[in-house]
């Protein structure tokens, strides 16, 4: 097969691409149509596919990227920004050397910084055509167990006697994906991010995603006396849940409102019929993260995302970007932390 048959197309238009996803098994939320259209309206990105595949009929592969610009941070192709994985749906090795030549071509012609992928696996000739960038650790519960063997691999102090205390407490406890519910979610994420010295996502983020993704969203609140204490944003498409944001009252810790809600993951997910839960991605310098995660009884690996860069770099985690919004962050008023996380995540993605 020859390099040019590589073409890119547009998957907010092309239904093939959602048709694609629907058969294969590799395809994930973070490839669906809804997530790339979340991305576009809220951040300015735009999204785009890359195939092999006919111009005309079925797809049989595709890598989703965004085309990434930014006056401060520079122009750059990256699959998928804020997404904890994006693995690339190729047919074996053959597209995997030619996916690294389109790469290299089109990087050098529109002068891209640098072409991100967040595959979920290894691929050795993927790695030979790109260079390791960003490292992290993915957690993956399987819930193919019991309930009770579930329950008995979670960690008896941080986790069990914990999720025992909740509902001698008598939590109050809703799901959906209401407006109201997103709100307070909203409001505690706020409340999270302050506490950690970082500036939350825009709320349009979070609306655009219920907006497009509606039927694979679910709001987890957990609720003391009518006050909202404990939140989880999750996702699910086929056959994995996905945990994508968590935020809490800080006054109400005692209350073990998020152990809570992970175990109503849990469960509500094994009722129906989930068979992973995917904890995502965590900082290998956040230690207290990822020791909540392993607390779970999850499996932990690597995730290593590959990156081209005409100029080589040395890898690093942190961004310089991230830091200076963390300092500035600091000295806000709560009112401001939204519009700053607006401005700010358009850039860094």
């Amino acid at each position: 097969m020859r390099e040019e048959t590589f073409h890119t197309i547009d998957p907010l238009t092309d239904t093939r691409w959602d048709r694609l996803l629907a058969t294969h098994p590799d395809a994930s939320i973070f490839h669906h149509s809804g997530w790339l259209r979340a991305l576009a309206e809220t951040y300015g990105f735009r999204p785009l596919v890359l195939t092999n595949g006919a111009d005309e009929g079925g797809l049989s592969n595709g890598i989703a990227f965004c085309e990434v610009r930014s006056w401060i941070t520079g122009a750059r192709l990256v699959s998928l920004p804020f997404s904890d994985h994006c693995e690339p749906l190729l047919n074996g090795d053959e597209s995997a050397a030619e996916l690294g030549s389109w790469i290299r071509s089109e990087s050098d012609r529109k002068r891209w910084r640098y072409v991100e992928l967040r595959p979920l696996r290894n691929n050795s000739t993927m790695d030979r055509q790109m260079a390791s960038g960003k490292s992290f650790w993915f957690h993956l519960l399987d819930l193919e167990p019991s309930l009770n063997n579930i329950f008995s691999s979670l960690h008896k102090d941080s986790l069990q006697r914990r999720i025992k205390r909740a509902e001698r407490e008598g939590l109050g406890y809703e799901r959906g994906n209401s407006k109201e519910l997103l709100e307070e979610f909203y409001s505690m994420l706020i409340l999270t991010r302050m506490r950690h010295g970082l500036p939350p996502q825009p709320r349009s983020w979070f609306r655009n995603i219920v907006t497009f993704l509606r039927p694979h969203v679910q709001l987890r609140v957990a609720r003391k006396g009518g006050q909202p204490i404990a939140a989880l944003f999750s996702l699910v498409y086929k056959d994995k849940a996905v945990y994508k944001y968590g935020c809490s009252d800080q006054r109400f810790h005692n209350l073990a409102g998020m152990p809570f809600l992970f175990w109503k993951l849990i469960e509500e997910s094994k009722a129906e019929g989930i068979r992973q839960l995917d904890f995502g991605r965590t900082d290998k310098e956040n230690s207290g993260l990822t020791r909540f995660k392993d607390q779970f009884g999850t499996e932990r690996r690597e995730l290593v995302y590959l990156d081209y860069r005409a100029r080589p770099r040395e890898v690093t985690n942190s961004s310089p970007y991230m830091d200076t919004a963390q300092h500035l962050f600091s000295f806000l008023p709560k009112r401001l932390s939204s519009p700053l996380g607006a401005l700010l995540y358009r850039h860094i993605a």
